[in-house]
């Protein structure tokens, strides 16, 4: 591991760490928000990915903390185990799995997934999130619908004005700092938008408070732990329940988290390596080892699954972020801020942290996208609107797998298709010569249009089978050509094999044997 110095970039880390933790605060609680989980643990989470992730990892820029693209399984896999102790189970042995995977050296995993299906799934994941968050938008009081019946008037009845009015206001600060201030000048870009949107709603709680009207009841204020010390802070932790362990669903749920995490995590690398000014390359197989062992700490003291993001990460680069250094105090920066402000943070509209997400979704989930993608034509189109849907519909997983199953079934048509190449050649007399050129790998599924071929040669052919750019060819197509040729004697077809040494791993005189005219150039 490079040694740290802490003197030479500080001028510009210090900065870009105080601009990243502002940006955290609101992401943190918003995702945690989004997840159905305790808002302490979006924090806690934030912490861990922060400092430990940001000692371990091997990205320099990089910022790791509780991501959206997990809110949809954390949500779901609650629910589903019916205890946040059992998830928190889930979230170490994830942990676990990722950092075998690094060990193993599997950091080129993302490379085997088709960009569709990944962009597929970013998108599903911001429907998902946009969703989910438009009850917390209005304040909704799904109690008070039930109770005076599911009719227009009682759900109108159940939204609370107060927190409307804060969530349109932040909505249109989040809106005003994207497409105008940000291109100001500096100090906007210093000064993130989610954290003015939600000083304002701070503001918005402390004046309005009292007020029947406008002012917001606390279960639609952030509530997270407030202690007095060290000791107080420490027993507001939540544990993992090991008693669980031998329930299949939550290896399914680790497992799950795992992949998706390690996924996103090399997504963002990748972008955000593409981002630094200096062009270093993040380790992938050490960057799995630290989301590794984070997972594990933040799963072990009640915190959301942690991968590297690519909002704070951008975030820290565009303000000047040169090292890890700027990760680690923004980490230090949230520990000190749930140990000194609680109180402050209790007083943030949840409609608020509604409207942040609701960007974030819409940045994941832009109608463009769409547009853009369909433009690729089906081969791409299909796969992606295929995660989305099946997503949506079902579960992240699932969705993930209808896509690749998409995807994988366009690989095989083109397989099929493109297996070989036939060329007519004028021979004397006027016979026509037929030579049919192999593809670089011909595999059984390719024995269909292979044969087809075949049987449109006339009595007499003269064929050639050109396997000179091949590089494998399962026996199954010479077998299947011999079959061809022994039921079809009477066609008196005659065949040569052209190969070139050294181009199979197995032995010529294998070759031979189907092909007694072979011919080696």
């Amino acid at each position: 591991m490079k040694k740290l110095n802490l003197f030479s970039n500080l001028k510009h880390d210090l900065p870009a760490s105080i601009v990243v933790f502002f940006v955290a605060i609101p992401l943190c609680l918003g995702i945690a928000l989004a997840s159905g989980a305790p808002l302490f643990s979006g924090l806690i989470s934030g912490i861990v990915g922060g400092i430990l992730v940001g000692f371990i990892s091997g990205s320099e820029v990089g910022v790791s903390g509780p991501a959206a693209g997990l809110a949809a399984i954390v949500l779901s896999a609650i629910s589903a185990l019916g205890s946040f102790e059992i998830f928190l189970l889930c979230v170490v042995l994830g942990g676990v799995f990722q950092l075998v995977l690094g060990l193993l050296k599997a950091g080129v995993i993302g490379y085997y997934f088709p960009s569709a299906v990944i962009g597929g799934m970013l998108t599903g994941i911001g429907l998902i999130i946009i969703i989910k968050q438009i009850p917390y938008f209005f304040g909704y009081d799904a109690a008070m619908t039930e109770e005076l019946g599911y009719t227009g008037i009682s759900v109108f009845n159940a939204i609370n004005t107060g927190s409307t009015i804060i969530a349109f206001i932040g909505f249109g600060i989040l809106l005003l700092w994207e497409k105008v201030l940000s291109k100001k000048g500096k100090i906007f870009k210093l000064i993130q938008g989610p954290l003015v949107a939600v000083l304002v709603g701070i503001l918005y709680t402390y004046f309005t408070s009292g007020n029947n009207t406008l002012g917001l009841p606390s279960k639609n204020l952030v509530n997270v732990p407030e202690s007095s010390d060290l000791s107080g802070l420490l027993s507001n932790f939540v544990f993992p329940d090991f008693s669980a362990i031998a329930n299949q669903e939550v290896w399914l749920v680790a497992l799950t988290i795992a992949l998706v995490a390690s996924l996103e995590t090399l997504l963002c690398v990748e972008a955000t390596d593409k981002l630094d000014e200096q062009k270093r390359i993040t380790p992938k197989n050490r960057e799995l080892i630290a989301q590794g062992l984070g997972n594990m700490l933040s799963g072990f003291i009640g915190g959301l699954p942690v991968t590297q993001v690519i909002v704070r990460s951008s975030a820290n680069i565009q303000s000047g972020g040169k090292t890890k250094v700027s990760a680690i105090l923004h980490g230090v920066f949230l520990l000190i801020s749930v140990m000194t402000i609680p109180r402050l943070l209790n007083m943030i509209p949840l409609s608020v942290l509604a409207a942040i997400l609701f960007m974030v979704g819409y940045k994941l989930a832009k109608p463009q996208l769409f547009i853009s993608i369909y433009k690729l034509g089906w081969k791409q189109f299909l796969p992606f609107i295929t995660t989305v849907v099946g997503i949506i519909a079902t579960d992240l997983l699932v969705g993930i797998v209808m896509g690749l199953a998409v995807g994988i079934y366009f690989i095989l048509v083109d397989s099929y298709k493109n297996s070989h190449a036939l060329i007519i050649n004028k021979g004397s007399e006027g016979k026509d010569k037929y030579r049919i050129i192999f593809a670089e790998e011909v595999t059984f599924i390719n024995k269909g249009p292979i044969l087809k071929e075949l049987e449109r040669l006339p009595n007499e052919a003269e064929l050639e089978l050109d396997v000179r750019n091949t590089k494998f060819l399962d026996f199954d197509i010479l077998d299947s050509i011999n079959d061809f040729l022994s039921t079809n004697a009477h066609k008196k077809i005659n065949v040569d094999l052209i190969t070139e040494r050294g181009v199979f791993e197995r032995p010529l005189d294998l070759y031979r044997t189907v092909f007694p005219h072979q011919k080696t150039v």
